[in-house]
């Protein structure tokens, strides 16, 4: 199911991380980036397409560790209840997995296989894994090109895509180098706010235009208050490196009001959009 729709109404969902209770799924971040946590009441995955139907989204990109099982039937009531809603699974975000690991790396590409499973059961037609948490050179950038691309060749029918993120990729140099050694065949997730620094708006500018997704991360001027002028310059990066994808937007602060603060940045996208 592809859609067309106002880039507004795109939405990754650890945007709602404490809406979903904070829930982690065992087993779904073995790294220890993620506690684990099936205890915070919140609301379940199958009723998270209505909900977001009923605010008004129409994509979505779904962080993997709110699966609370990978069962087929559990993923095939899923994926009706996206389409029951009308909501796109724009992309499944694998959120843990290191490729480029010294020790563990070959076990992590397996690892990170069973979740493309996963997303081909889900009707997800991208997949979002990382490229890997070792300090970018030569060899780890080799590295991890060669696993992703095997990765991607073993799963024809989806288009795996990786982001500016964890690691390895923490400049637009590691970045576009990666890209040019995948040769096309793992495509690029643009995170606005992954990189800091005063350059960081030239720097995704500088990478963006070769970006197939986005998530538009908003960040705080004080503790529960949107830094909207940092929202309208990563926007005009985007703009500027020629991006013309959905803007996924991420609420990651510290108000408890998420839909509220949401609706606050598709506020702001309109306007910079006007």
């Amino acid at each position: 199911m592809t859609l067309a729709l106002d880039p507004t109404q795109a939405l990754h969902t650890w945007s709602l991380f404490r809406t979903m209770g904070r829930y982690v799924a065992p087993g779904s971040a073995p790294s220890g980036a993620l506690a684990e946590n099936t205890d915070g009441g919140g609301l379940g995955l199958l009723e998270l397409p209505a909900q977001l139907a009923s605010h008004g989204f129409t994509s979505a990109q779904l962080c993997h560790f709110y699966l609370p099982t990978t069962e087929a039937s559990y993923l095939a009531e899923l994926r009706a209840a996206f389409e029951t809603a009308s909501v796109d699974l724009e992309v499944l975000l694998v959120d843990d997995g290191d490729v480029v690991h010294p020790e563990h790396g070959r076990e992590q590409q397996r690892w990170l296989a069973t979740w493309l499973d996963v997303a081909e059961q889900l009707g997800a037609p991208r997949v979002r894994v990382p490229a890997g948490d070792q300090p970018p050179s030569a060899d780890t950038l080799a590295l991890s090109a060669g696993r992703l691309r095997e990765l991607a060749a073993a799963h024809p029918a989806l288009r795996v895509l990786t982001e500016n993120w964890r690691g390895l990729l923490v400049d637009e140099v590691a970045t576009t180098r990666l890209l040019d050694l995948l040769e096309g065949e793992v495509g690029l997730l643009i995170d606005t706010g992954n990189w800091d620094g005063e350059d960081r708006y030239r720097q995704i500018a500088a990478v963006a235009g070769q970006a197939e997704c986005s998530q538009v991360k908003a960040r705080e001027s004080a503790p529960g208050v949107l830094d909207e002028e940092d929202l309208e310059q990563s926007l005009r990066a985007l703009a500027e490196a020629g991006y013309a994808g959905r803007l996924s937007l991420v609420y990651a602060g510290s108000d408890d009001d998420e839909w509220g603060r949401l609706a606050q940045m598709q506020g702001v996208v309109r306007r910079v959009l006007a």
